[in-house]
């Protein structure tokens, strides 16, 4: 079986050794053909690796996609829902190996539901917690944001993004 194994960090200089290590020993012991798809920077709007891999996933090019935890795969509930869908739609497998989430059964398919919305809920309640503590902020005269006129002192990176990691495995 032919999968893609996505690997995601949020800024540029955190450590994808991990996730790829995990990532690859999952698939070697599973005996998959497998590419690496690595995002070494992104933000909420773009994640052109991801991009790649779905439009590969939506070719036929995999029979699935695995990841390490499913916070590296999207950002948000409903982003992870849609997804999902459509991948187990077309008979497409997603596995997560942290949460132990493989949507090939009904179980896995309950679990990743009961996480998704766990995580929503978490993540609701953070932008409450952080709400409240800026109307507070607010209420006692403090000014929120970046001081005024203060501009940043380096440009923000406009590449780096490695679209594949080469080195996959080669089933035999």
């Amino acid at each position: 079986m032919r999968m893609a194994l996505y690997a995601r960090v949020s800024t540029y200089g955190q450590n994808l050794e991990t996730q790829k290590m995990l990532l690859e020993k999952h698939a070697n012991a599973q005996e998959w053909d497998y590419d690496f798809f690595v995002e070494t920077e992104s933000t909420r709007k773009t994640r052109p690796v991801k991009q790649n891999v779905l439009q590969a996933l939506r070719n036929g090019d995999f029979k699935g996609v695995c990841v390490t935890k499913l916070d590296r795969w999207a950002r948000d509930y409903p982003e992870l829902i849609m997804d999902v869908n459509e991948l187990t739609e077309k008979g497409l497998r997603f596995i997560s190996l942290g949460d132990n989430i493989d949507l090939a059964s009904a179980t896995g398919r309950l679990i990743f539901h009961l996480f998704a919305a766990l995580g929503q809920f978490e993540r609701d309640r953070t932008l409450e917690r952080t709400l409240e503590g800026q109307a507070r902020a607010r209420a006692q005269g403090k000014h929120m944001g970046r001081p005024p006129g203060k501009k940043d002192s380096n440009p923000r990176r406009k590449s780096g993004y490695n679209l594949r990691w080469a080195g996959g495995r080669k089933n035999v």
